[in-house]
């Protein structure tokens, strides 16, 4: 009887693999293998830039793990690539450096897949600071591919529930232009909204998200001026993660507890507080923080003129003392706002 049993799961075992067609096959790495064997490394990726900052941005998620390893590229002050779908990762260096020589984007693209014999199996988005785009998607791109170029960004995606996903991405993009609002968050917002619309339709498999920002005005703390890179490398909700995380590390007021007396959660509380009239209405704006010492051109006169370099920082730490005096201490005057915006009517 156990005999039996054994020749019939053997049998059974033998069939099924048998019926299993070839993109059911993958790679090393777990990724899905198309019925050419080749990897099928899909997603859906934003490259944006910021003219009023000047940074630039990469942005993808995908049902593969650890994505920004592969897919996303910056360079401060030269633009941004995605290569994705069968991917090279070595069009993202490439191509930063041909948009550093004054390459437009789609003669990038060309010069890149001039010699790809794979070129019809690849996905690459580029833009560069002049807010010049192209997105090249090849014929074996998995359906649905496509991608949508705007003003300042391009959204590029491929094995997709359709095309309302790289709609969405666009969209909500486009709705926040001109709103203040950080370049990071506009874009981890635009991939939310796609991500909403079913993204990536593999469901089932491992899911990643990463984003990248380069800022020519912020050399980041390896002076490679990468301003900001988060990376989810697995998460059942990848892009509800990034999001948690840029929040929590930007040290938004809601993402974090409220445990500190000083710093930048009070600073969002009275910003909220002035903004709704319960603290010091009169003022006509709520004051920035003063500017950071910690840039390029200070680095520079610290090297070349030490004495007016200490000079602009000792004034630069006085004006952080007064900042957080004023607008980032959590004194009487805040807690009996509060509590008035919680009872009763403004001034």
């Amino acid at each position: 009887m156990h005999r039996l049993i054994t020749v019939a799961i053997a049998v059974t075992a033998i069939v099924l693999a048998a019926a299993s067609p070839i993109a059911q096959q993958r790679a090393a790495d777990g990724v899905a293998l198309n019925d050419e064997g080749l990897p099928q490394y899909s997603t859906f990726s934003l490259c944006a830039i910021d003219p009023a900052t000047g940074q630039s941005g990469a942005s993808v998620t995908t049902r593969v793990p650890f994505v920004g390893r592969a897919v996303p590229h910056v360079r401060a002050g030269v633009g941004a690539v995605c290569t994705q779908a069968s991917t090279v990762v070595e069009y993202g260096p490439r191509g930063l450096d041909l948009l550093a020589k004054g390459v437009e984007p789609q003669a990038v693209l060309s010069q890149l897949l001039a010699d790809d014999q794979q070129r019809e199996s690849r996905q690459v988005g580029v833009i560069d600071m002049k807010g010049r785009s192209a997105a090249h998607t090849g014929k074996q791109n998995g359906n649905w591919a496509g991608s949508r170029q705007g003003p300042t960004y391009t959204v590029q995606a491929n094995i997709m529930v359709g095309p309302e996903v790289v709609e969405a991405v666009a969209k909500t993009f486009e709705a926040s232009e001109g709103t203040g609002m950080p370049l990071a968050e506009r874009m981890i917002l635009a991939m939310e909204a796609g991500y909403a619309k079913g993204g990536d339709r593999r469901w089932g498999n491992l899911q990643s998200a990463a984003i990248k920002i380069a800022d020519p005005n912020d050399p980041g703390r390896g002076n490679d001026h990468i301003a900001l890179a988060i990376e989810v490398g697995e998460h059942p909700e990848p892009v509800a993660e990034m999001k948690r995380i840029y929040y929590t590390t930007g040290r938004h007021l809601g993402y974090r507890s409220f445990s500190r007396i000083e710093g930048n959660d009070v600073v969002e509380l009275k910003r909220m507080l002035h903004g709704v009239g319960y603290w010091r209405p009169s003022l006509a704006a709520f004051p920035e923080a003063p500017p950071s010492i910690n840039t390029p051109q200070m680095q520079e006169l610290r090297r070349t003129n030490p004495a007016e370099y200490d000079k602009r920082a000792a004034d630069s730490r006085k004006a952080s003392a007064d900042y957080t005096r004023d607008y980032a201490t959590f004194d009487d005057e805040t807690i009996t706002r509060a509590t008035r915006r919680a009872s009763s009517t403004p001034d």
